[in-house]
């Protein structure tokens, strides 16, 4: 089991920045990949930036304006979020999938609400 926990929402102008955090607790030694996805209203939730295997991937949208970044002693993500735009206003949740047994296991955070006013 992995328990994860989110801060550093909020509001924002656009072109300001956030730094959102996602605190990992249990089996976190089992964790092959850990990313962020968000979901704005009315729409499917997508990814936005992930660490698996120590490579990181972006979605084309935040390439150049967000870092996603890992500290394992701390066993805390982050994600350093610049020149933010109003489109970037989404609920924004922390994702860990573990490998266990041969398999696969997906958890979730409960999300932090990022709004961007235009």
């Amino acid at each position: 089991q992995v328990h994860l926990v989110e801060s550093g929402g909020g509001l924002v102008q656009a072109g300001g920045s956030l730094r959102l955090s996602c605190a990992a607790s249990g089996s976190t030694f089992s964790i092959t990949t850990i990313g962020w996805y968000r979901q704005a209203p009315g729409k499917q939730r997508d990814l936005v930036a992930a660490i698996s295997s120590g490579v990181i991937n972006y979605v084309d949208s935040v390439k150049g304006r967000f870092t996603i970044s890992r500290d394992n002693v701390q066993n805390t993500m982050y994600l350093q979020m610049n020149s933010l735009k109003p489109e970037d206003t989404a609920v924004y949740f922390c994702y860990a999938r573990t490998l266990r047994g041969g398999l696969f296991y997906d958890y979730w955070g409960q999300g932090t609400q990022v709004t961007v006013s235009s």
